[in-house]
């Protein structure tokens, strides 16, 4: 298991981007399923860094962990802000027009589509959100 903690700021995207990135890229992941998770911690870092603590800011932990027998890299996002399950918001009409559409909710509908497991849990005044990809 590896962490970083570090500000949640939007601008501390490339680092924490560059720290998966390096774990995923020791284990030699392949580059589709590095460029989903790139892009759902981009969504999951950027909702925390824009709402955990606003207006205030604070830290967030993001953890890696990589099981061997399952080839399943896991991402987990710890944050002390507001509570916030993303898995409890309804999935967006996809189907409907551009212009109906209800504004929000569409990154949290595509790292739920492209990740192979998702889960929430709100614990010791704590949002833990891990996401898992198997790679």
């Amino acid at each position: 298991m590896k962490e970083l903690t570090l500000q949640a700021q939007i601008e501390n995207i490339p680092r924490v981007t560059a720290f998966i990135d390096e774990q995923l890229e020791a284990l030699d992941c392949p580059m589709k399923p590095q460029m989903q998770m790139d892009v759902a911690i981009d969504e999951m870092f950027c909702n925390i860094s824009r709402y955990a603590y606003a207006p205030d800011v604070g830290e967030a932990t993001v953890r890696f962990e990589f099981d061997e027998s399952t080839r399943m890299a896991s991402v987990t996002f710890i944050d002390s802000g507001v509570p916030f399950n993303p898995l409890s918001r309804q999935d967006p009409d996809v189907t409907a027009p551009s212009h109906e559409r209800e504004v929000g909710g569409l990154g949290i509908f595509l790292v739920r589509k492209t990740m192979d497991q998702m889960e929430y849990r709100y614990e010791n005044g704590k949002n833990i959100l891990t996401i898992r990809k198997k790679i």
